[in-house]
């Protein structure tokens, strides 16, 4: 028998706000969260790109020093997403063994690791902290997660690249459909923005190099995009069963009504241009929602602000919603909190949940000349909601081929 399974808390860290309030209220606004980086790194090694989208709150100040001082700053922006969102869902009472985390990243320590190299090449073998192998790993935040809210369900951990975080929605999801645990902390984390990954991205010419108006670089759906932004922080929900939720009297933001993950097997890095296997990941979603097409009102799309990315999302979204695909509000929400790699399915998922509760589409900024081979109906305002029942997909795709896609309902629906 299938359950039902809602969203009970929300929380997330970012270029736009240290919370899922601010970050929402800065992203209906307009505002970009792209900024120049103000660190000596980016002359040293004259980086071709100097500027990325840093969370705006630095875990520091609002983490305990001691607490910090043992988690790499993915590890650091998880945790402060997810005490948001437990404690947005009112700090549900369940038994340990009935909680579970699915916490991912899609690169994980590189801070830790790499300062590490670093102090191996200049102090040697000794001074090479005994805690760097807990804190670089990608499990770290989920691992952490499960210390900090004493969760023995399960702690998982995926790491797909950019789809990382909407796969593990997807397999709390199936968790909960499973019956393992009652309550679930999903989302994902990054805190990438690295000499070594902000030099390697533009190498594969994958950034945007805007550097003279950073606020405008990532431009999805644009004719004249040229690159993805680096973006940093974390996003959570917390997810449980609709009869634990209302057993507990809490307040139901919106249903996860279905998931879907599939795999191009087509190259490492370059999207299927056919669309193909995201095509598949959101039928397959909206059939174990037991929707159709027709009954989506809002897509959250992946659009990188790449050249080839967004015309291939375009392609499978057209495959799947025909012609009715240009009339449904889309929003690229990228262009203002930056790429958070194994985050981004993850703060993307909060936006869209908060879409369908407030009605409301946000904009997506910097679009000025929309690629006419990209016909998608996206705004620069935030575009207004029916009243009716609302039904949304949030996109996540990643270098690998993966494709990963959640469905939300609004709770009415």
């Amino acid at each position: 028998m299938s359950k039902s399974i809602v969203v009970t808390g929300i929380g997330a860290t970012s270029a736009l706000g240290g919370t899922a309030p601010e970050t929402w209220q800065n992203l209906l606004a307009g505002v970009s969260g792209t900024r120049r980086l103000e660190h000596d790194w980016v002359a040293k090694y004259e980086l071709p790109v100097t500027f990325a989208a840093e969370a705006v709150v630095r875990p520091e100040e609002v983490l305990p020093r001691p607490q910090a001082k043992r988690l790499d700053p993915a590890s650091q922006f998880g945790l402060i997403a997810a005490m948001e969102a437990w404690a947005d869902a009112g700090e549900p009472e369940v038994e340990p063994e009935r909680l579970g985390i699915d916490f991912a990243t899609g690169i994980g320590g590189v801070w830790t690791l790499l300062d590490a190299w670093d102090t191996l090449r200049e102090k040697g073998p000794r001074r090479v902290m005994p805690m760097t192998v807990p804190m670089l790993m990608p499990n770290a935040a989920a691992g952490n997660l499960s210390l900090h809210f004493g969760a023995r369900a399960f702690a998982r951990t995926v790491a797909s690249a950019c789809a990382s975080s909407v796969e593990s929605i997807a397999s709390a999801y199936e968790h909960l459909q499973l019956g393992l645990a009652d309550v679930v902390i999903a989302g994902g984390t990054e805190s990438a923005i690295h000499p070594i990954t902000v030099a390697s991205f533009a190498s594969m010419q994958a950034l945007s190099r805007r550097n003279d108006s950073p606020e405008t670089a990532s431009r999805p759906f644009s004719v004249d995009r040229d690159g993805f932004v680096m973006g940093e922080g974390a996003a959570a929900l917390v997810l449980e069963t609709e009869e634990h939720a209302l057993a507990r009297g809490a307040r139901i933001y919106a249903r996860l009504v279905g998931t879907a993950v599939t795999a191009d097997a087509h190259h490492i890095t370059a999207n299927d241009p056919t669309g193909a296997g995201a095509s598949r990941a959101v039928r397959q979603a909206l059939e174990q929602a037991g929707r159709t097409p027709d009954e989506v009102t809002h897509i959250n799309a992946h659009a990188t602000s790449t050249p080839v990315g967004d015309p291939a999302e375009y392609a499978a979204l057209l495959s799947v919603f025909g012609d009715r695909v240009h009339d449904i509000p889309v929003s690229a929400t990228k262009a203002s909190t930056g790429h958070l790699l194994g985050g981004t399915g993850a703060i993307e998922s909060v936006f869209t949940i908060l879409a369908l509760r407030d009605r409301v589409a946000p904009p997506t900024i910097n679009l000025v000349d929309q690629d006419p081979a990209i016909p998608l109906k996206a705004s620069t305002e935030p575009q207004k909601l029916d009243a009716e029942p609302q039904l949304a997909i949030c996109n996540s795709f990643g270098f690998g081929g993966h494709n990963a896609v959640a469905a939300f309902a609004s709770y009415d629906a």
